[in-house]
Order: C-alpha cells, then sequence, then structure tokens
C-alpha cells in the first residue's frame, strides 16, 4: 500500500505556485521502484515536519511525467529515485538514488549550503 505524503500534486495542475514555497524537494520515482519505497518508509513519515521539509516542501512526479510547467534542469532523470533541489523551478543539485536513511539529510543538507553560499 503507497504512503501518502503530503506532496504537490502535479497531475491535477502542471503549474505550481513558487511564490507560496520558492525551494521545493522534486522527488523522481517510478511504480515499483524499491529505493522510492525504501525512502518513503525511513524518511517520508517525517519529512514534511523538518526544517528541511519546511524550508523545501516535497513535489513528486512520476519519472514519465507530468513534470511542472517552466522547469529548468541540467538534465532529465534517469534513475529513481532522483531529488532535485528547485528554486523559482531552476534545479540547483541533486541526489540520484536513496543513498540511506544516515545519509539522505546530509546529502540535502549539502545542497541546501551550496544554495546558501550563492
Amino acid at each position: 500500500m503507497p504512503l501518502a505524503l503530503p506532496a504537490t500534486a502535479v497531475d491535477a495542475v502542471h503549474r505550481l505556485d513558487w511564490t507560496a514555497a520558492p525551494m521545493r524537494l522534486m522527488m523522481v520515482e517510478k511504480p515499483g521502484c524499491q529505493w522510492c519505497a525504501a525512502w518513503r518508509a525511513e524518511i517520508g513519515p517525517g519529512y514534511a515536519t523538518t526544517p528541511t521539509g519546511r524550508t523545501a516542501p516535497l513535489l513528486v512526479v512520476d519519472m514519465d511525467g507530468p513534470y511542472p510547467d517552466g522547469l529548468a534542469l541540467d538534465r532529465r532523470a534517469w534513475l529513481t529515485p532522483t531529488f532535485i533541489l528547485l528554486r523559482r523551478g531552476q534545479e540547483i543539485g541533486r541526489i540520484e538514488g536513496y543513498p540511506g536513511a544516515d545519509r539522505f539529510y546530509p546529502a540535502l543538507a549539502g545542497l541546501l549550503a551550496h544554495e546558501d553560499r550563492r
């Protein structure tokens, strides 16, 4: 049974309101991805309540789309999960694959720190 996560639904609306949340963490997934399921079980339930989750709310998209309009990505995701940190639709950085519960937040903190130095 899929875990319900507080995430922005893209399939209903292709445009995102970046003024409400200028940063987003886009998780690119596909059905049957065991690493996506691991992330959902280990990180997903508490992500939205963390400082990082409040700074960069989760946006989940299927690898095959639809993707929100107006994204500026460095390249298309080629494996799942891929986590892409976005500021107003512009890619800041990405985590390809799920590095495990003990490495996920440090990797994401590195992306956020890079953005802070800009």
